[in-house]
């Protein structure tokens, strides 16, 4: 049996402190504590707000019943004391690993936090062995930013994996951590 690597610490991110300067935060990542209030409450304004904006039947997006499951490990990323986002893992094989219900806070976009998760992610499934991650997300407006986001850190369009079928609401991204 193969021993898994531990992901590395991600403790820092840059922060856009304004239009011209950037700033470092004190942004940790902790293992999602669903006994807390907080987390709680920004599952549910996930949930809420990726079905209020994808088509009926088309939301994917996973809540606090949803993440209790042993395939799926859930992380949540702090501003100092501040909860900033969301970000889960879920294993489809020995090989092959789905982000799930990653959401950051709207007033926390655009300060580098949701790389920060992302990147975390990204480690902790290489760590783990994976040679391929991939994700669902919405097509409509709300969803841009966050496609953005993921080709940015190397995802590219892949076919609907893991169930999932083909839906002109959602968009299939993947991202090859190692090439076997």
């Amino acid at each position: 049996m193969r021993r898994r690597k531990a992901a590395p610490p991600f403790n820092r991110a840059l922060c856009w402190a304004g239009p011209s300067t950037i700033g470092v935060c004190a942004v940790h990542i902790l293992q999602a504590d669903f006994d807390d209030p907080r987390v709680i409450d920004l599952l549910q304004v996930h949930a809420s707000r990726a079905r209020a904006e994808t088509a009926r039947d088309s939301a994917h997006a996973l809540d606090l019943d949803g993440l209790r499951v042993p395939e799926i490990r859930c992380w949540t990323i702090w501003d100092d004391t501040v909860l900033a986002g969301i970000g889960a893992l879920k294993r489809l094989s020995a090989v092959h690993a789905e982000i799930k219900s990653m959401h950051i806070v709207e007033a926390m976009r655009g300060r580098g936090i949701g790389g920060t998760l992302l990147r975390h992610l990204i480690a902790v499934a290489q760590a783990e062995g994976m040679s391929r991650l991939s994700l669902e997300t919405g097509a409509w407006a709300y969803f841009l930013p966050a496609q953005a986001l993921y080709r940015r850190h190397g995802f590219v369009e892949c076919a609907p994996f893991a169930g999932y079928r083909p839906d002109p609401n959602s968009v299939f991204l993947s991202l090859r951590l190692r090439g076997d």
